[in-house]
């Protein structure tokens, strides 16, 4: 999942460079918007997870600022392929003994603690992308920059591992 996470970031990336940044950030009635800002709430997310998973730091300004974490399109890009390495490398290094047993955090989008299995949240994890990205893809979709293909089976086999 970590290596489709990586090969469907580039399609949707190299789909939204096809805008102009204007088109990027124009509101299209998605959750968070724009592409830019749902973009921008996927690595934000992605930070805070791999955080919660013991890789790198928490991002700060919660949900609402997720969207403006990087405001250049080209710092942005810069900054998915890096966290797609990192996402790569983590889930590379998983043992099962890694997704063992509980989480537990404290979660700003419930305000509250929580506690959930690891496996469960590694899950959430690419589901989470799966969700939103779908929501890029339906924006660029209108916006006239048809993304490639986003079936796991048509996914390049190096992409996989194969």
């Amino acid at each position: 999942m970590a290596r489709y996470n990586a090969w469907q970031n580039d399609n949707l990336y190299a789909a939204a460079a096809l805008l102009e940044d204007e088109g990027r950030r124009a509101p299209r009635g998605a959750f968070f918007g724009s592409i830019h800002a749902t973009l921008n709430h996927l690595l934000w997310a992605d930070r805070m997870w791999l955080s919660r998973f013991g890789r790198g730091e928490a991002p700060g300004g919660g949900i609402a600022g997720s969207v403006a974490l990087v405001a250049e399109w080209q710092a942005l890009c810069a900054a998915r392929r890096d966290m797609d390495a990192v996402i790569v490398d983590w889930a590379d290094a998983l043992a099962p003994e890694d997704l063992a047993g509980d989480l537990a955090w404290y979660s700003g989008a419930s305000g509250r603690e929580m506690t959930r299995p690891k496996a469960l949240c590694v899950l959430h994890l690419f589901n989470h992308q799966t969700h939103h990205r779908g929501q890029v893809h339906a924006m660029l979709t209108a916006a006239g920059a048809v993304p490639g293909p986003t079936d796991l089976v048509f996914a390049p086999g190096e992409m996989l591992g194969a």
